[in-house]
């Protein structure tokens, strides 16, 4: 019986290993396949930023020549020279970045409050508010493109730069996303011991709170730069004056002019990428940061 016992498990073994080779041989190739397709998707998402740049260094002529080429041409200071002329390009960045950088700063601020506020407070018609401010989300932006523009003229903003940043400070995506950071990574027994420490509601907001927020802060400050830099329709109804135009208006202002220079707008369009570049660099990794500090155990 031992012997018998002893050449079934051998042939168990045996026949395990041509399965066990099969499914590492498996695991292996379909990590190749998930490989080559993050690399192809790589490829495809960067392509477009760089077939600019190369564009920013050929004249007109050679942009619209036959073939396809990778090679950079000697027009980069011509085409530098043609972007200052046919528009107020570094004024159009700068009020850019007046625009993102203000706006972001401030919707930190708004959204979340707004959260620790539908987090922590127990108030009448809690839930009917925050099921509308959600629901508010699924309304498409251009819906409210004429309202928005009625009430800027009413109150006298418009050609202001309050009137395209100040508007979008408070979003319903942002203080939901604040709120449920809140809810599901601030324990309650902080606020609690806080709340004995003698610290009233706005000391423990900024003191306790805010400081535990900075993941949530940090991707809802991707999301708003990235929104006020992009943004086009609400400069286009507000912003008449092209000294206060933003870095949209002003690249799409001289695509309609005969012989667009298209060498400058791609050259324009590759710097106005920059800042985004930096400032998702920045806050990601202020966000992975906050993800593995200051954990607090419940």
């Amino acid at each position: 019986m031992p012997v018998n016992a002893l050449n079934t498990n051998t042939s168990v073994m045996l026949a395990l290993k041509p399965s066990d080779r099969s499914v590492e041989v498996f695991t292996k190739v379909l990590l190749v396949i998930l490989g080559v397709i993050l690399i192809v998707s790589a490829i495809v998402t960067i392509f477009p930023f760089v077939w600019s740049a190369l564009l920013s260094t050929r004249d007109r002529t050679e942009i619209f020549g036959s073939g396809i080429s990778f090679a950079i041409g000697d027009s980069l200071a011509i085409n530098y020279e043609k972007l200052k002329e046919i528009m107020p390009f570094w004024q159009a960045m700068f009020n850019s970045i007046y625009v993102a950088f203000l706006g972001t700063t401030i919707s930190l601020l708004f959204c979340s409050m707004g959260g620790y506020a539908f987090g922590v407070f127990q108030f009448k018609g809690k839930k009917l508010l925050f099921g509308m401010l959600v629901g508010s989300m699924m309304i498409p932006p251009v819906l409210s493109l004429i309202p928005y523009f009625m009430i800027i003229k009413f109150i006298g903003l418009l050609d202001n730069h309050i009137a395209v940043w100040l508007p979008f400070t408070t979003t319903p995506f942002g203080i939901f996303l604040m709120r449920q950071h809140v809810v599901a990574s601030i324990p309650k027994e902080l606020l609690e011991a806080a709340k004995l420490d003698g610290a009233g509601q706005i000391r423990t907001y900024w003191s306790v709170v805010l400081p535990l927020m900075k993941p949530a802060l940090a991707t809802l400050a991707i999301v708003q730069f990235v929104f006020f830099w992009n943004m086009f329709m609400q400069p286009l109804v507000v912003l008449t004056t092209p000294e206060n135009y933003v870095i949209t208006q002003a690249l799409r202002s001289v695509q309609g002019i005969p012989n667009t220079p298209w060498g400058a707008v791609m050259l324009g369009t590759t710097i106005s990428i920059l800042p985004l570049v930096v400032a998702y660099l920045f806050a990601s990794k202020q966000m992975i940061s906050g993800l593995t500090s200051g954990a607090v155990k419940g």
